[in-house]
């Protein structure tokens, strides 16, 4: 069990989504979130890192709301489903416009490869959660 699901668990009231997809969609959020954090750090060591200038704007965009996605999503009292619904798909595209711009470098670049693939998987959770909220 992961500490999400364990802090979901002891929330005392009712949780208007399935606590198991919601707290395995804010640990892969998370866990993009480090990625591209880590993937701009490796960008910026790169020899070539003048021509990762985007790549890095990206991936620190994408960690930036995905940090803020997944605190969101972790607070429930007085919960909004439309700052939520907003929250995941603004995730959504960024996770998509990171994992587009760093698999640009994804042959030269291991790190972002790992980032594309990461953001690729954190798109599709944000839209599966998604597509659960009325």
């Amino acid at each position: 069990m992961t500490i999400t699901m364990a802090m979901l668990e002891t929330y005392p009231k009712s949780i208007n989504l399935d606590r198991a997809k919601l707290a395995a969609t804010i640990d892969t959020i998370n866990g993009c979130a480090q990625a591209c954090t880590a993937c701009a750090d490796a960008c910026l060591s790169e020899d070539s890192v003048a021509e990762l200038t985007k790549c890095v704007r990206t991936d620190l965009d994408c960690a930036d709301i995905c940090t803020t996605t997944a605190r969101v999503l972790s607070r429930h009292t007085g919960y909004d489903a439309n700052i939520t619904r907003t929250l995941l798909e603004a995730c959504a595209t960024a996770c998509r416009s990171c994992g587009d711009e760093c698999a640009r470098h994804a042959q030269m670049h291991e790190h972002c490869r790992i980032c594309a693939d990461v953001c690729r998987a954190c798109e599709q959770a944000c839209r599966d959660l998604l597509a659960t909220i009325s």
